[in-house]
């Protein structure tokens, strides 16, 4: 009988901050924001979505993320990242001080173009000009990240075949050459099931599998799957697993699909197979009630609402 070996560490990016508030329709005290991200910090966590660089008309919710960047400037040992939707969003990121950028691209045309209002051609031109942007910079500690939304399911166009997502990948690759990226699959409306999550990263390995490519897996918890979908990919090639603490948010373009896997929830499974995150559980479950208690937002979490005498 074969024995499963988990991996002896895994990269938790926290998401709460950009994909969790996001969610939540009234803009947050701008206070009310650092103080839980804050919370997140002290919890451990070390790579964290700070936000996003979007134009305030289209998600007032970030219209604060310049100051929310200062206010956590010159951390050391921290890796905030931030989602940037077009060149002129990742020239604002960069001058704000973040190092790490984030790009998405669904892989379904219809999925694309209700999120981002374009085809998958041009999102993926709007990528090369912000990696060009990044080779004429010459910035060798600035990362680069895509998000592959829709990799596995699509709201519109159903489930999602590991081929169409190789064919944006090809593309993307194309766009971002000499530059290393961190790719990750993200399961848009929850949908997937683990054997899906374990054949997209098996096959997409085996064609773009070499050392300055790695692997990443956003996953949500609609259909209960979060937690088994994230293990299945750590075990078929991620490096990094994405989560939101108090599984806040979700995609507003996909309907249904609220609520991100709960961080605490994947910490637990991933501590159980003695898996170093350096996430202290119950610091976390501390900063799980503070989200949880922000107005308007949708959580959805297992862990908090167990005793915490029983965690651990």
């Amino acid at each position: 009988m074969s024995t499963l070996t988990p991996p002896a560490q895994v990269d938790i990016v926290e998401v709460a901050p950009r994909d969790g508030f996001q969610s939540i329709r009234e803009p947050l005290p701008t206070a009310d924001k650092i103080r839980c991200i804050q919370a997140l910090i002290d919890a451990g966590l070390t790579r964290i979505e700070i936000g996003s660089f979007v134009s305030p008309k289209a998600i007032p919710q970030m219209a604060d993320i310049g100051e929310i960047v200062a206010h956590f400037a010159e951390r050391p040992g921290m890796r905030f990242s931030a989602l940037v939707p077009n060149l002129k969003g990742a020239e604002l990121a960069l001058a704000g001080g973040i190092r790490e950028l984030v790009f998405v691209v669904s892989v379904s045309e219809s999925h694309n173009r209700s999120n981002v209002r374009q085809s998958v051609a041009d999102s993926l031109a709007g990528l090369a000009n912000i990696a060009e942007k990044l080779r004429e910079l010459g910035e060798r500690d600035v990362r680069l990240r895509l998000d592959l939304g829709t990799s596995f399911d699509c709201p519109y166009e159903g489930r999602i075949d590991w081929r169409q997502v190789d064919a944006v990948l090809d593309g993307a690759r194309n766009a971002t050459q000499g530059i290393e990226l961190e790719v990750a699959l993200c399961d848009t409306t929850g949908r997937a099931t683990p054997y899906q999550v374990a054949e997209h990263f098996t096959r997409l390995k085996e064609r773009h599998g070499e050392s300055r490519l790695r692997w990443a897996f956003h996953g949500h918890d609609t259909y209960g799957m979060g937690v088994a979908n994230a293990l299945f990919a750590v075990h078929h090639g991620a490096t990094a697993l994405d989560a939101a603490t108090a599984g806040l948010g979700g995609c507003p373009f996909a309907p249904g699909a609220t609520g991100n896997t709960a961080t605490e929830d994947l910490i637990y499974a991933l501590h159980g197979g003695q898996v170093h995150t350096g996430v202290d559980l119950a610091r976390l479950l501390d900063a799980a009630d503070l989200i949880a208690a922000l107005p308007g937002g949708q959580t959805a979490s297992h862990l908090r609402h167990v005793p915490r005498d029983r965690v651990g």
